[in-house]
Protein backbone atom coordinates (compact mmCIF):
# COMPACT_ATOMS: atom_id res chain seq x y z
CA UNK A 1 0.00 0.00 0.00
CA UNK A 2 1.03 3.59 -0.61
CA UNK A 3 2.46 5.02 2.61
CA UNK A 4 3.70 8.39 1.36
CA UNK A 5 1.41 11.40 1.30
CA UNK A 6 0.10 12.47 -2.09
CA UNK A 7 -0.07 16.23 -2.51
CA UNK A 8 -1.89 17.96 -5.37
CA UNK A 9 -0.63 21.18 -6.91
CA UNK A 10 -3.92 23.07 -6.74
CA UNK A 11 -2.85 26.25 -8.51
CA UNK A 12 -5.34 25.70 -11.36
CA UNK A 13 -8.36 25.18 -9.10
CA UNK A 14 -9.08 28.88 -8.62
CA UNK A 15 -9.61 29.38 -12.36
CA UNK A 16 -13.01 29.23 -13.97
CA UNK A 17 -14.08 25.90 -15.44
CA UNK A 18 -12.59 24.92 -18.80
CA UNK A 19 -11.34 21.55 -20.04
CA UNK A 20 -8.25 21.32 -17.81
CA UNK A 21 -10.12 22.44 -14.72
CA UNK A 22 -12.88 19.92 -15.48
CA UNK A 23 -10.33 17.09 -15.71
CA UNK A 24 -8.66 18.05 -12.44
CA UNK A 25 -11.90 18.69 -10.54
CA UNK A 26 -13.48 15.40 -11.56
CA UNK A 27 -10.36 13.35 -10.79
CA UNK A 28 -10.08 14.96 -7.36
CA UNK A 29 -13.76 14.30 -6.67
CA UNK A 30 -13.11 10.60 -7.26
CA UNK A 31 -9.86 10.49 -5.29
CA UNK A 32 -11.50 12.14 -2.29
CA UNK A 33 -9.46 12.25 0.90
CA UNK A 34 -6.68 10.08 -0.48
CA UNK A 35 -4.86 13.28 -1.45
CA UNK A 36 -4.08 16.67 0.11
CA UNK A 37 -4.57 19.75 -2.05
CA UNK A 38 -2.20 22.71 -1.69
CA UNK A 39 -3.12 25.97 -3.38
CA UNK A 40 -2.33 29.67 -3.05
CA UNK A 41 -4.54 31.67 -0.74
CA UNK A 42 -5.90 33.69 -3.65
CA UNK A 43 -6.05 33.54 -7.44
CA UNK A 44 -2.59 34.22 -8.88
CA UNK A 45 -2.08 34.92 -12.57
CA UNK A 46 1.03 35.03 -14.73
CA UNK A 47 4.35 35.68 -12.99
CA UNK A 48 2.80 35.63 -9.51
CA UNK A 49 1.33 32.19 -10.15
CA UNK A 50 4.60 30.82 -11.47
CA UNK A 51 6.46 32.29 -8.47
CA UNK A 52 4.11 30.60 -6.00
CA UNK A 53 4.47 27.30 -7.84
CA UNK A 54 8.26 27.42 -8.07
CA UNK A 55 9.13 28.84 -4.64
CA UNK A 56 6.22 28.47 -2.20
CA UNK A 57 4.69 25.14 -3.20
CA UNK A 58 7.91 23.07 -2.74
CA UNK A 59 7.93 23.98 0.95
CA UNK A 60 4.72 21.95 1.34
CA UNK A 61 6.25 18.85 -0.25
CA UNK A 62 8.48 16.75 1.96
CA UNK A 63 11.13 14.41 0.52
CA UNK A 64 8.79 11.52 1.34
CA UNK A 65 5.75 12.99 -0.41
CA UNK A 66 4.55 12.61 -3.98
CA UNK A 67 3.32 15.68 -5.84
CA UNK A 68 0.76 15.54 -8.63
CA UNK A 69 0.89 18.66 -10.81
CA UNK A 70 -2.24 18.30 -12.95
CA UNK A 71 -2.15 21.35 -15.23
CA UNK A 72 0.92 21.48 -17.50
CA UNK A 73 3.29 23.11 -14.98
CA UNK A 74 4.97 22.22 -11.71
CA UNK A 75 7.94 23.13 -9.51
CA UNK A 76 11.37 22.24 -10.82
CA UNK A 77 12.62 21.77 -7.24
CA UNK A 78 10.44 18.67 -6.71
CA UNK A 79 11.58 15.47 -8.41
CA UNK A 80 9.06 13.14 -6.75
CA UNK A 81 6.41 14.53 -9.04
CA UNK A 82 3.86 13.33 -11.58
CA UNK A 83 3.00 15.90 -14.25
CA UNK A 84 -0.13 15.91 -16.39
CA UNK A 85 0.64 17.45 -19.78
CA UNK A 86 -2.32 18.01 -22.09
CA UNK A 87 -0.50 18.88 -25.31
CA UNK A 88 2.65 20.48 -26.70
CA UNK A 89 1.01 23.33 -28.57
CA UNK A 90 3.08 26.16 -26.98
CA UNK A 91 6.20 24.41 -28.28
CA UNK A 92 4.84 23.28 -31.64
CA UNK A 93 2.76 26.35 -32.48
CA UNK A 94 4.07 29.37 -30.57
CA UNK A 95 2.28 31.59 -33.10
CA UNK A 96 -1.02 30.66 -31.42
CA UNK A 97 0.07 32.19 -28.09
CA UNK A 98 1.28 35.47 -26.71
CA UNK A 99 5.08 35.67 -27.12
CA UNK A 100 5.85 35.76 -23.38
CA UNK A 101 3.76 32.64 -22.72
CA UNK A 102 5.33 30.66 -25.57
CA UNK A 103 8.85 31.74 -24.55
CA UNK A 104 8.32 30.66 -20.94
CA UNK A 105 7.15 27.18 -21.93
CA UNK A 106 9.90 26.78 -24.49
CA UNK A 107 12.51 27.32 -21.75
CA UNK A 108 10.72 25.72 -18.83
CA UNK A 109 8.80 22.69 -20.06
CA UNK A 110 11.69 20.54 -21.36
CA UNK A 111 13.47 20.83 -18.00
CA UNK A 112 10.35 19.95 -16.04
CA UNK A 113 9.36 16.99 -18.21
CA UNK A 114 12.81 15.42 -17.87
CA UNK A 115 12.88 15.97 -14.10
CA UNK A 116 9.56 14.49 -13.02
CA UNK A 117 9.06 10.81 -12.33
CA UNK A 118 6.20 10.32 -14.75
CA UNK A 119 4.22 12.32 -17.32
CA UNK A 120 0.51 11.68 -17.77
CA UNK A 121 -1.29 12.71 -20.92
CA UNK A 122 -4.80 12.14 -22.20
CA UNK A 123 -4.20 10.52 -25.60
CA UNK A 124 -1.83 8.21 -27.39
CA UNK A 125 -1.41 10.95 -29.98
CA UNK A 126 0.22 13.27 -27.43
CA UNK A 127 2.10 10.45 -25.71
CA UNK A 128 3.98 9.68 -28.93
CA UNK A 129 4.86 13.34 -29.35
CA UNK A 130 6.18 13.64 -25.79
CA UNK A 131 8.32 10.52 -26.08
CA UNK A 132 9.82 11.73 -29.34
CA UNK A 133 10.38 15.36 -28.45
CA UNK A 134 11.95 14.77 -25.04
CA UNK A 135 13.60 11.41 -25.80
CA UNK A 136 12.00 9.66 -22.83
CA UNK A 137 11.71 5.92 -22.19
CA UNK A 138 8.27 4.55 -22.95
CA UNK A 139 7.32 3.80 -19.34
CA UNK A 140 7.75 7.45 -18.32
CA UNK A 141 4.62 8.60 -20.21
CA UNK A 142 1.20 7.14 -19.39
CA UNK A 143 -2.13 7.77 -21.11
CA UNK A 144 -5.08 8.45 -18.81
CA UNK A 145 -8.03 9.74 -20.86
CA UNK A 146 -10.69 12.10 -19.65
CA UNK A 147 -14.13 10.88 -18.65
CA UNK A 148 -17.63 12.25 -18.66
CA UNK A 149 -20.22 12.44 -15.90
CA UNK A 150 -23.38 11.11 -17.52
CA UNK A 151 -25.45 12.06 -14.47
CA UNK A 152 -24.87 15.68 -15.54
CA UNK A 153 -24.29 15.39 -19.26
CA UNK A 154 -27.25 13.52 -20.76
CA UNK A 155 -30.20 14.06 -23.04
CA UNK A 156 -32.55 16.70 -21.69
CA UNK A 157 -34.79 19.57 -22.68
CA UNK A 158 -32.90 22.32 -24.55
CA UNK A 159 -32.95 25.96 -23.47
CA UNK A 160 -36.26 27.59 -24.35
CA UNK A 161 -36.52 29.86 -27.37
CA UNK A 162 -33.22 28.86 -28.94
CA UNK A 163 -34.44 27.36 -32.22
CA UNK A 164 -32.13 25.17 -34.28
CA UNK A 165 -28.40 25.74 -33.91
CA UNK A 166 -24.95 24.31 -34.46
CA UNK A 167 -22.74 24.52 -31.37
CA UNK A 168 -19.06 25.11 -30.72
CA UNK A 169 -17.71 25.08 -27.15
CA UNK A 170 -14.12 26.10 -26.41
CA UNK A 171 -11.68 28.97 -26.17
CA UNK A 172 -11.90 31.48 -29.00
CA UNK A 173 -8.30 31.04 -30.10
CA UNK A 174 -6.37 30.38 -33.33
CA UNK A 175 -6.03 26.64 -32.67
CA UNK A 176 -9.80 26.10 -32.77
CA UNK A 177 -9.92 26.95 -36.49
CA UNK A 178 -13.12 28.96 -36.30
CA UNK A 179 -12.31 30.78 -39.54
CA UNK A 180 -12.81 27.54 -41.46
CA UNK A 181 -16.01 26.79 -39.55
CA UNK A 182 -17.46 30.19 -40.40
CA UNK A 183 -16.31 29.92 -44.02
CA UNK A 184 -18.12 26.58 -44.27
CA UNK A 185 -21.21 28.08 -42.68
CA UNK A 186 -21.27 30.92 -45.19
CA UNK A 187 -21.50 28.36 -47.99
CA UNK A 188 -24.60 26.64 -46.61
CA UNK A 189 -26.27 29.35 -44.52
CA UNK A 190 -28.75 30.44 -47.23
CA UNK A 191 -30.09 26.86 -47.40
CA UNK A 192 -30.89 26.80 -43.67
CA UNK A 193 -32.70 30.02 -42.74
CA UNK A 194 -33.94 28.47 -39.49
CA UNK A 195 -30.46 27.51 -38.21
CA UNK A 196 -27.78 29.59 -36.48
CA UNK A 197 -24.31 28.93 -35.07
CA UNK A 198 -23.66 29.38 -31.35
CA UNK A 199 -20.03 29.95 -30.31
CA UNK A 200 -19.68 29.37 -26.56
CA UNK A 201 -16.38 30.53 -25.11
CA UNK A 202 -14.07 33.47 -24.59
CA UNK A 203 -10.54 34.41 -25.62
CA UNK A 204 -8.07 33.13 -23.03
CA UNK A 205 -5.45 35.47 -21.61
CA UNK A 206 -2.50 33.48 -22.99
CA UNK A 207 -3.64 33.35 -26.64
CA UNK A 208 -2.91 35.74 -29.47
CA UNK A 209 -5.81 37.91 -30.54
CA UNK A 210 -8.08 36.19 -33.01
CA UNK A 211 -10.07 38.24 -35.53
CA UNK A 212 -13.36 36.83 -36.67
CA UNK A 213 -14.29 37.14 -40.33
CA UNK A 214 -17.08 39.63 -40.89
CA UNK A 215 -20.40 39.24 -42.72
CA UNK A 216 -21.26 35.86 -41.22
CA UNK A 217 -25.01 35.69 -40.73
CA UNK A 218 -26.75 34.15 -37.74
CA UNK A 219 -23.61 33.69 -35.64
CA UNK A 220 -24.30 34.05 -31.92
CA UNK A 221 -21.47 34.70 -29.48
CA UNK A 222 -22.61 33.20 -26.20
CA UNK A 223 -19.47 34.12 -24.24
CA UNK A 224 -18.50 32.04 -21.24
CA UNK A 225 -21.34 29.65 -20.43
CA UNK A 226 -21.68 28.79 -16.72
CA UNK A 227 -20.97 25.17 -15.96
CA UNK A 228 -24.51 24.43 -14.84
CA UNK A 229 -25.92 25.66 -18.18
CA UNK A 230 -23.65 23.60 -20.44
CA UNK A 231 -25.55 20.27 -20.54
CA UNK A 232 -28.76 21.85 -21.78
CA UNK A 233 -26.84 23.90 -24.34
CA UNK A 234 -25.23 20.74 -25.72
CA UNK A 235 -28.51 18.83 -25.67
CA UNK A 236 -30.36 21.50 -27.65
CA UNK A 237 -27.93 21.60 -30.58
CA UNK A 238 -28.56 19.86 -33.90
CA UNK A 239 -24.81 19.30 -34.16
CA UNK A 240 -21.71 19.88 -32.09
CA UNK A 241 -18.76 21.02 -34.22
CA UNK A 242 -15.09 21.03 -33.18
CA UNK A 243 -12.93 21.93 -36.23
CA UNK A 244 -9.60 22.36 -34.37
CA UNK A 245 -6.20 22.18 -36.03
CA UNK A 246 -4.97 20.23 -33.01
CA UNK A 247 -6.42 18.83 -29.78
CA UNK A 248 -4.69 16.88 -27.04
CA UNK A 249 -7.99 15.17 -26.31
CA UNK A 250 -11.18 17.15 -26.96
CA UNK A 251 -13.34 16.83 -23.83
CA UNK A 252 -16.32 18.76 -25.30
CA UNK A 253 -16.72 15.93 -27.81
CA UNK A 254 -17.49 13.49 -24.98
CA UNK A 255 -19.80 15.95 -23.27
CA UNK A 256 -21.75 16.53 -26.48
CA UNK A 257 -22.03 12.79 -27.17
CA UNK A 258 -23.26 12.16 -23.65
CA UNK A 259 -26.00 14.74 -24.24
CA UNK A 260 -27.10 12.90 -27.37
CA UNK A 261 -25.75 15.53 -29.76
CA UNK A 262 -24.18 14.30 -33.03
CA UNK A 263 -20.54 15.31 -33.37
CA UNK A 264 -18.65 16.69 -36.35
CA UNK A 265 -14.93 17.04 -35.59
CA UNK A 266 -11.70 17.55 -37.46
CA UNK A 267 -8.93 15.05 -37.95
CA UNK A 268 -6.68 17.38 -35.93
CA UNK A 269 -4.61 15.89 -33.14
CA UNK A 270 -6.27 13.32 -30.90
CA UNK A 271 -9.84 13.94 -32.06
CA UNK A 272 -10.05 10.80 -34.27
CA UNK A 273 -8.84 8.79 -31.27
CA UNK A 274 -11.67 10.15 -29.11
CA UNK A 275 -14.47 10.27 -31.70
CA UNK A 276 -13.77 6.88 -33.26
CA UNK A 277 -16.62 5.88 -35.57
CA UNK A 278 -19.23 7.63 -33.40
CA UNK A 279 -18.98 10.96 -35.25
CA UNK A 280 -18.02 12.51 -38.56
CA UNK A 281 -14.42 13.59 -39.18
CA UNK A 282 -13.24 16.21 -41.67
CA UNK A 283 -9.96 17.77 -42.76
CA UNK A 284 -9.47 20.95 -40.68
CA UNK A 285 -8.22 22.82 -43.74
CA UNK A 286 -11.14 21.94 -46.00
CA UNK A 287 -14.06 24.36 -45.59
CA UNK A 288 -15.81 22.86 -48.63
CA UNK A 289 -15.68 19.38 -47.13
CA UNK A 290 -16.87 20.70 -43.76
CA UNK A 291 -19.73 22.56 -45.44
CA UNK A 292 -20.88 19.36 -47.14
CA UNK A 293 -20.82 17.35 -43.91
CA UNK A 294 -22.71 20.05 -42.00
CA UNK A 295 -25.29 20.34 -44.75
CA UNK A 296 -25.76 16.56 -45.00
CA UNK A 297 -26.38 16.35 -41.26
CA UNK A 298 -28.74 19.31 -41.13
CA UNK A 299 -31.00 17.91 -43.84
CA UNK A 300 -30.94 14.28 -42.67
CA UNK A 301 -32.60 13.68 -39.30
CA UNK A 302 -31.93 9.94 -39.54
CA UNK A 303 -28.21 10.58 -39.94
CA UNK A 304 -28.23 12.82 -36.87
CA UNK A 305 -30.17 10.21 -34.91
CA UNK A 306 -27.71 7.47 -35.89
CA UNK A 307 -24.67 9.43 -34.70
CA UNK A 308 -26.52 10.49 -31.55
CA UNK A 309 -27.04 6.83 -30.66
CA UNK A 310 -23.46 5.87 -31.53
CA UNK A 311 -22.08 8.73 -29.45
CA UNK A 312 -24.08 7.75 -26.38
CA UNK A 313 -22.69 4.23 -26.64
CA UNK A 314 -19.12 5.46 -27.08
CA UNK A 315 -19.09 7.60 -23.92
CA UNK A 316 -19.66 4.45 -21.88
CA UNK A 317 -15.95 3.76 -22.48
CA UNK A 318 -14.96 6.91 -20.58
CA UNK A 319 -15.52 7.32 -16.84
CA UNK A 320 -13.92 9.64 -14.32
CA UNK A 321 -13.80 6.83 -11.79
CA UNK A 322 -11.74 4.66 -14.12
CA UNK A 323 -9.44 7.58 -14.94
CA UNK A 324 -8.90 8.43 -11.27
CA UNK A 325 -8.10 4.83 -10.35
CA UNK A 326 -5.55 4.61 -13.14
CA UNK A 327 -3.95 7.81 -11.89
CA UNK A 328 -3.90 6.43 -8.36
CA UNK A 329 -2.04 3.35 -9.56
CA UNK A 330 0.54 5.60 -11.21
CA UNK A 331 0.99 7.58 -8.00
CA UNK A 332 1.33 4.36 -6.01
CA UNK A 333 4.13 3.25 -8.31
CA UNK A 334 6.20 6.43 -8.16
CA UNK A 335 9.54 5.90 -6.41
CA UNK A 336 12.16 8.35 -5.24
CA UNK A 337 15.15 9.18 -7.38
Amino acid sequence: MLSREVIVNGRCLSRRMTGIERYVTEILRCLGDRVRIVHPGKTLQGVAGHAWEQFSLPASVSPHSILWSPANTGPLAVSNQVLTLYDLSPLEHPEWFKPSFAAWYRLFLPRLVRRVQCVITLSEHVRVKILSRFDLPGDRVVVIPAGVDTTRFHQQKPPTGTGRYLLFVGSLEPRKNLSVLLAAWEQIEPQHPDVSIVLAGVTGRVFRHFKFPKNNLRVQFAGYVPDEALPALYAGADLFVLPSFDEGFGLPVLEAMACGTPVVASTGGALPEVVGDAGLLVDPQDPVGLAKVLNDCLVDADLRRSFSEQGQKRVLNYSWQASSEKLWQVLRGVGGR
